[in-house]
């Protein structure tokens, strides 16, 4: 973060100096968490459900802080330490980050979708690698937190960003794109993520397209171009629309699956043909190297360029992360989050993996409404249709999968947690075998990864 000097943050946040005086260094970092305080940060207390940062504001300071902002005024001010009293110190993460965003003049690309939102920022952030200097939304920083969070960490030495907005509600993704501003808008996907607080795909798509409400006017809007619901969409900006079907104008082609070791395809545009190697497994990951080669045509890539930069694409976190233990047995791990589109594909991945057995391990699978039911049954049915040869089920929600298993001829096992399921999930971690490990982030299955490695590496 460049330095900002308190009367900077006060316009910005529209803030009251509570006790002014002379010689208050600038700023260079902005802080949520008291426990991560760096020195000279300014400290912004967060409130929570659960919790309000303001009672943290001393322990804050005594770690480092040089100052905060307050809605709540502390009852004492220390004379070494500057407050600024906002309104809302939520709103004004956000008026700050927005200012501060304003000192750069370089392309800014957002993205949303219901799958595979993550994978496509790595993609961009990959291509756009290959010439420019990006910043990108680290691990899972896309939400009311980590956007202004993620904006505040520009730099001079910065020539794009590539910011990931996710969102659960209706207003969420409006919210952060006034924080952005892009000059490229992209939407993955729609899915069924989060249909139970949006009601159905169609509010799901009018959340997403909240991303347009702030798309410059002179911007550019990429699409997954294979999406029934995102090809309704007549926008009033330049649109390029990506994927395997004739109308796209940036068109997959000739795809190749070489199983965990990746995919190859050729993306055909306008400008050119490219011949794409993809270090990661699925057919899915077509789709975001198309948007990305649209996006890297866009800020003046040459075609070496975006070759090179898909080419060095690698997944974040537990995104299909491809595991190779000892004796031949292979860990998927792709437990960062899980819904319907999600899970099929991981599957699909699975069974076209070349070993002597497939284990698929799924989990919950959170925010799905009346579709709930049906959308692990659906699961568990759809692993023994592809010939998995075991099912394990863990959770609540995913006694539907284990159903599903059994009643389409599978072979499967149902545990109530984790813990209860860990010892049997190490003994069909046998030799010769891959293992598929899926649920939404609330299971926490990062923590079944861990284990399997201590007892394999």
């Amino acid at each position: 973060m460049q330095p900002m000097t308190i009367p900077e943050i006060i316009s910005a946040v529209d803030g009251t100096w509570l006790n002014p005086r002379k010689g208050a260094a600038p700023v260079t970092a902005v802080c949520t968490d008291s426990r991560k305080i760096a020195p000279g940060c300014l400290f912004l207390p967060w409130v929570g459900e659960r919790f309000d940062g303001h009672d943290f504001i001393d322990r804050a300071l005594d770690a480092g802080a040089a100052g905060c902002l307050c809605a709540r005024r502390p009852e004492l001010l220390r004379p070494d330490k500057f407050y600024i009293q906002v309104a809302d110190t939520r709103l004004a993460l956000r008026a700050l980050a927005s200012a501060y965003r304003d000192r750069f003049a370089i392309p800014f690309v957002q993205v949303t979708g219901s799958v595979g939102k993550t994978t496509t920022k790595e993609m961009l952030a990959a291509v756009l690698g290959a010439k420019l200097r990006v910043l990108k939304t680290p691990e899972n920083f896309n939400n009311d937190i980590g956007t202004p969070l993620t904006l505040l960490g520009l730099g001079p030495e910065h020539q794009a960003a590539v910011i990931e907005t996710g969102m659960n509600h209706f207003g969420e993704i409006r919210y952060l794109g006034e924080m952005v501003r892009p000059d490229i808008a992209v939407i993955s996907n729609i899915g069924d993520a989060h249909i139970e607080h949006l009601g159905s795909r169609e509010g799901i798509l009018k959340a997403k397209s909240e991303i347009f409400e702030n798309l410059k006017p002179e911007g550019l809007a990429v699409l997954n171009g294979d999406d029934a619901l995102l090809n309704t969409l007549d926008l009033p900006f330049r649109t390029v629309r990506c994927g395997r079907s004739e109308h796209c104008a940036v068109r997959v082609m000739d795809m190749a699956d070489h199983g965990v070791a990746g995919i190859t395809c050729t993306v055909v545009s306008p400008r050119d043909t490219y011949h794409l190697t993809i270090p990661a497994p699925g057919e899915h990951m077509a789709y975001s190297a198309a948007i990305a080669v649209a996006v890297g045509e866009e800020l003046g890539l040459s075609t070496e360029e975006i070759t090179r930069g898909a080419a060095s694409y690698e997944p974040a976190g537990s995104r299909m992360r491809v595991l190779r233990l000892r004796d031949g047995r292979l860990v998927l791990d792709d437990c960062y989050n899980a819904n319907p589109q999600s899970v099929t594909a991981a599957l699909e991945i699975l069974a076209k993996t070349e070993c002597g057995r497939k284990v698929a391990v799924l989990g919950d699978m959170g925010e799905l409404g009346d579709l709930t039911d049906q959308a692990h049954y659906n699961m568990g049915a759809l692993a023994a249709m592809l010939g998995i040869d075991e099912v394990v089920a863990i959770g609540a929600k995913a006694e539907k999968i284990a159903d599903g298993a059994a009643q389409s001829g599978g072979s499967v096992t149902h545990f109530a947690t984790k813990e209860e399921a860990v010892h049997e999930l190490t003994d069909q971690l046998g030799t010769d075998t891959a293992m598929l490990v899926k649920a939404s982030h609330a299971m926490h299955f990062g923590w079944i990864v861990e284990q399997l490695k201590q007892a394999y590496d």
